[in-house]
């Protein structure tokens, strides 16, 4: 009953799939304020008729349920060469979305068997940046730039969570429904401040990655995020830092992890410089990520460990 009902209500040809109203599929659009010196950008959620255009089917909506490959839903997409079906990913941001923005030209490339369907973010504006040394990053104060690359590239964007502050975002049961429409296989987080509610965790087993930039278990947690991380890796004089790809659960920082990268801490280092250090590393260790998750090299071992499957040589594992 439970995928009739899902079927009956995803199935709409809708280029975006019917939230509140089934007649009026759900589009996330920006719409520019009048006072452009600002550069703000406020995101809306309209309802609007438009032609049919995608269809979908009972096989794509199927839940595959394994204990060896993670993954979510399944279809019949496939490559021609690897047998594996394209991903969709969703990518959840709160600023500028450095790692966003590597997975995306990754995918673009080739690098990544996948695409990104949607992106999701809890700010709707843009406002201050801050330029951190030896990188090309935007840190943004306020606001995101990630949602502002997304539009630019014709992505969908989608306004998360519901607030007082933004009251026209959607709540956790329309974000996995609109996830579920995009046909969604995973879910990358790339600087998303906000806990994922437990509605989303339920819907996507084993199919949500975060980035963090230190090596978890250390500084991790609720309040350790950006600049706050790399300030408190040097003041407790750590020799070594580097950011920690995980599966995520329904606290901070405290799911499975699946890939790490060292660097060094230097005794001179400032949280900034620390900061661009690990960012670089980031951006290649996200991308080889993502890459397995899509490739289905993920794999899990007895004791709940997820490890990746090389490439080039499938009898060994990192």
């Amino acid at each position: 009953m439970e995928a009739q009902r899902l079927l009956h209500r995803f199935c709409s040809n809708s280029a975006i799939p019917p939230i509140q109203n089934p007649r009026k599929p759900l589009f996330c659009t920006f719409n520019p304020l009048m006072d452009r010196s600002k550069r703000w950008v406020s995101l809306r959620i309209h309802h609007y008729d438009v032609p049919q255009t995608v269809s979908c089917s009972n096989r794509r909506l199927e839940c595959r349920n394994s204990v060896e490959k993670a993954g979510g839903f399944t279809g019949d997409e496939k490559d021609s060469e690897s047998g594996i079906r394209r991903k969709n990913l969703a990518v959840f941001v709160s600023g500028g979305g450095s790692n966003f923005r590597s997975i995306h030209e990754a995918c673009l490339r080739g690098s990544v068997h996948g695409d990104i369907a949607v992106l999701v973010t809890n700010k709707s504006g843009i406002q201050e940046f801050t330029i951190i040394k030896d990188t090309s990053y935007l840190e943004q104060e306020e606001g995101c730039g990630g949602a502002e690359y997304a539009r630019a590239k014709g992505i969908p964007v989608i306004l998360f969570p519901k607030t007082k502050d933004e009251p026209e975002a959607v709540s956790s049961n329309e974000l996995v429904a609109a996830l579920r429409g995009f046909e969604v296989d995973f879910i990358l987080l790339a600087g998303y401040l906000k806990l994922i509610p437990v509605e989303l965790i339920r819907a996507y087993p084993k199919s949500i990655l975060n980035i963090h930039p230190s090596l978890l278990p250390a500084f991790g947690g609720k309040g350790y995020y950006g600049m706050k991380v790399h300030k408190a890796v040097i003041a407790s004089g750590a020799r070594y830092s580097g950011p920690t790809v995980h599966f995520v659960d329904e606290h901070y920082d405290t799911g499975r992890i699946l890939a790490q990268r060292v660097v060094p801490v230097l005794a001179d280092d400032a949280a900034d410089e620390l900061a661009a250090r690990v960012l670089r590393e980031e951006h290649h260790l996200y991308v080889e990520a993502t890459s397995a998750i899509c490739d289905e090299r993920v794999v899990w071992r007895e004791d709940g460990v997820p490890i990746i499957q090389s490439k080039e040589n499938p009898n060994q594992y990192s």
